[in-house]
């Protein structure tokens, strides 16, 4: 996350190289934490935790108590997974609390993403690990957060009481001790009262210590406390963040093998089709020199041959570019899926509903996998109708085409010679962008679901 400067930064003396944190703030140090701009922060941050924490402990009760007597019913069951998955939602409060505060910058969790289904709900919202880690902080920073205001705003205030007792005291009523005497100032115990200078000073010098050295360090050891709670309990975990990082990685390569492939099919368009448009028209002329001359049969026959080899080339050429990256997408999936709609050779009905512009990985994963949906249920299931549907929901490409046909598709393995079938094929295309393929085929009709990130490179 990006650090902005505050405004009067350039007031400010540079600071010694360094003397700062990643996080662009200065060390805590414990001779003038007081005057440190990060320990009135702190401070901040236990009052506002404080007004917090009873809402999420309860929270926090209640989603454990509805869920633990309502687990036997179907309706608690939902309502447990429906808090433990909202739960997330105080986890993002406390992070930018943390954040805009404690200078702690805390990555989201893995986004919720449900199962499809309604049992497949249930079983992801109790299941959900960010949203009971979320329920685990709000109980345990309760308890932090009450005690860091308490123990913090005590020290702050004797501090500040003891180093200023010497003006205040004035106004105090005046109290008798045992011995008949008065004594205007603060009692300690039974008969020590403090209304003379010495004591008036030594309870000033107490008071700075408080004050000045003591109230600061408690103060920043509670708010480094609430800061790896934070991290802890609010963020990622560690192989969530190696399955990010293989996701991140896998998509990088995915992207790259894209760009790769359309510099192939640049080249294979500007260069090797161009020669052998250029072969294939100097056989042509050839062999239109040659016609009627009855000197060089075999001549004239090679020609031929080879300006039909040359224009087959060509066709297996264009096709090959074709199938790498469809020219038709240069427009977008919308335009693209408009032209395959309306060059089906059944009816077919488009709907779209698109957003954002996916990324071109899964423009072309979408795109390809329509056709193949739409030449399957005309070749294989003899459909008369088709619709398409694309809409883009939240962060999700959600693609399905459903057919009349006669059904029976389904995701077959890998025969023992290593032939896979078309919906296979697509499932591991889908699968490479960190999309789900579903398919309900019963015997006709068919309907098929394919979920795509927008951009996997986005959680």
């Amino acid at each position: 996350m990006t650090n902005i400067a505050a405004p009067n930064a350039a007031l400010h003396l540079p600071e010694p190289a360094g003397s700062r944190r990643a996080d662009g703030t200065a060390p805590y140090r414990f001779l003038t934490g007081f005057f440190q701009r990060q320990t009135w922060r702190e401070f901040l941050y236990h009052f506002a935790a404080l007004l917090l924490a009873p809402f999420g402990f309860t929270y926090a009760v209640a989603t454990v108590s509805l869920g633990a007597s309502l687990a036997v019913t179907v309706v608690g069951l939902v309502v447990a997974a429906a808090l433990i998955a909202a739960a997330r939602y105080w986890g993002t409060v406390q992070r930018s609390l943390a954040a805009s505060l404690l200078q702690q910058h805390v990555a989201e969790p893995a986004p919720f993403r449900p199962k499809r289904g309604f049992f497949g709900f249930i079983r992801s919202g109790l299941a959900d690990s960010a949203g009971w880690r979320a329920i685990a902080h709000q109980v345990v920073s309760f308890v932090v957060s009450v005690t860091a205001f308490c123990v913090s705003i005590t020290f702050f205030a004797t501090g500040l009481g003891a180093l200023t007792h010497w003006i205040w005291s004035r106004y105090l009523p005046l109290q008798q001790a045992a011995d008949g005497s008065w004594h205007r100032g603060a009692q300690l115990g039974w008969e020590y009262y403090i209304d003379t200078p010495p004591r008036q000073l030594l309870l000033a010098a107490i008071g700075a210590v408080f004050l000045w050295l003591l109230w600061p360090a408690l103060n920043h050891g509670f708010a480094r406390l609430q800061a790896v709670l934070a991290a802890g309990l609010l963020g990622p975990t560690a192989a969530s963040l190696r399955l990010r990082d293989v996701e991140h990685s896998r998509n990088r390569t995915v992207e790259d093998a894209d760009a790769r492939l359309r510099r192939i099919e640049r080249d294979l368009h500007d260069g090797t089709q161009a020669q052998l448009v250029a072969i294939a028209m100097k056989l042509g002329d050839a062999r239109d020199r040659l016609n009627g001359q009855d000197t060089a049969p075999e001549v004239a026959h090679l020609l031929e041959s080879a300006h039909g080899t040359a224009k087959d080339a060509l066709v297996d050429l264009r096709d090959l570019a074709r199938g790498i990256h469809p020219p038709v997408l240069n427009d977008g999936l919308a335009p693209a899926l408009e032209t395959l709609a309306a060059q089906s050779p059944v009816r077919t009905t488009l709907v779209l509903n698109l957003g954002a512009r996916p990324a071109p990985a899964v423009e072309a994963t979408a795109y390809f996998c329509a056709m193949e949906l739409v030449t399957n249920a005309v070749k294989h299931a003899r459909a008369e109708q088709i619709r398409i549907s694309v809409r883009t929901a939240g962060n999700r490409l959600l693609l399905q085409v459903d057919d009349d046909g006669r059904g029976g598709a389904a995701l077959t393995p890998p025969t023992s010679s290593g032939h896979r079938s078309g919906l296979a094929g697509l499932a591991e295309r889908v699968a490479a962008v960190d999309g789900t393929l579903h398919i309900e085929s019963p015997g006709g009709p068919t309907s098929v679901m394919i979920d795509l990130p927008l951009d996997p490179e986005r959680p």
